[in-house]
């Protein structure tokens, strides 16, 4: 009788063909991951270009644009964002309708089919990157939902924000308890940022009140010398909150700078405001809040004429700063 060979593998044959196999996913996982980051930064443009769309129509409706913070003039001083004032823009119209701008956001609330929930902690998706890693709702000390993060900070300048002696604002575009209009950009709307991204869940330090007449920064040690009431998690957590540590950005240092402080032991990359909105009637707003994103080599940002460009984070700072200002007479170099 004749014996018929086995075909199969040998171990060392399919050894050969696991590594092979090893091989081309190590090859191949790069490209993926490159495609979907791709994919998610595309994302994010369109969100922007849906902001800097909602800018255009809220002016064209108003003839003015919205305030970056608006104090509602009662106790809790809760000022609204121009985030929420862009929601009717946004296609939100279901949260749009549910605010009142004459009171605070600590007391807007929505009834769902769970019961009275706070309108601050309703998702905004045009609102949030699709990289963001944080992606999630803020709750209180009860474990009730909250606040709702976001990823686009409007233009406030370079440092100062604001002075609550005298109701003067900074160079950018959004002011706080001051309309500005199109016609504030004497740089030029396509010279002019708008919003860029920001990353959230971001630690800061607030309401130091080192004093009123401070200078610009020049290094991030200065930030860390300065210091203030440390908040580890909870920065750019709230979108309708219009104070600038929350929904804002600065030009203080450039896009994906690292302002690395050490608290408790522990090394924390973070935002900084002297003193926040409407916490003191004689303390100036300073802060140096920094753009921020996860995509490699760079941010997103909208430009005040609606267009959306990505910034890479070895721009000069000089030119990043001249974004910042709505009329600042610089001229603006590219990347």
């Amino acid at each position: 009788m004749t014996l018929r060979s086995r075909q199969a593998f040998t171990l060392v044959e399919l050894l050969v063909v696991i590594a092979i196999i090893g091989v081309l996913v190590g090859l191949l996982l790069p490209a993926v991951q490159a495609a979907r980051e791709a994919a998610r930064r595309m994302s994010c443009s369109n969100n922007l270009k849906q902001i800097g769309l909602a800018i255009h129509n809220y002016e064209s409706s108003t003839t003015r644009l919205p305030a970056s913070w608006s104090h509602p003039g009662n106790a809790s001083g809760d000022g609204w964002s121009s985030q929420a004032r862009l929601l009717p823009y946004l296609e939100q119209m279901a949260l749009a309708d549910e605010i009142d701008f004459a009171a605070g956001y600590g007391v807007a609330q929505i009834n769902t089919s769970t019961g009275l929930q706070r309108l601050a902690s309703f998702r905004v998706p045009t609102y949030l990157c699709p990289s963001e890693v944080n992606d999630n709702v803020r709750n209180d000390s009860s474990g009730a939902p909250e606040h709702y993060p976001l990823n686009y900070g409007y233009n406030a300048g370079p440092f100062f924000v604001f002075n609550p002696a005298n109701g003067t604002t900074g160079e950018g575009v959004f002011a706080a308890n001051r309309y500005l209009g199109f016609n504030s950009c004497t740089d030029g709307l396509s010279q002019t940022l708008a919003f860029a991204e920001v990353k959230a869940y971001t630690p800061y330090f607030r309401d130091v009140a080192a004093g009123n007449s401070q200078s610009i920064p020049t290094s991030t040690a200065e930030i860390c010398a300065l210091g203030g009431s440390f908040k580890s998690t909870t920065g750019h957590t709230e979108w309708v909150d219009g104070r600038v540590h929350q929904t804002g950005v600065t030009s203080t240092f450039g896009p994906n700078t690292e302002v690395l402080c050490v608290q408790g032991g522990t090394t924390y990359d973070v935002d900084w405001t002297n003193m926040r909105e409407g916490r003191s009637t004689t303390d100036t707003t300073y802060a140096a809040v920094t753009s921020r994103s996860y995509h490699p080599g760079g941010v997103n940002v909208v430009l005040m004429d609606g267009s959306v460009q990505f910034k890479a984070e070895t721009i000069d700072l000089v030119t990043w700063r001249a974004l910042s200002t709505r009329a600042g007479g610089e001229v603006v170099r590219e990347n």
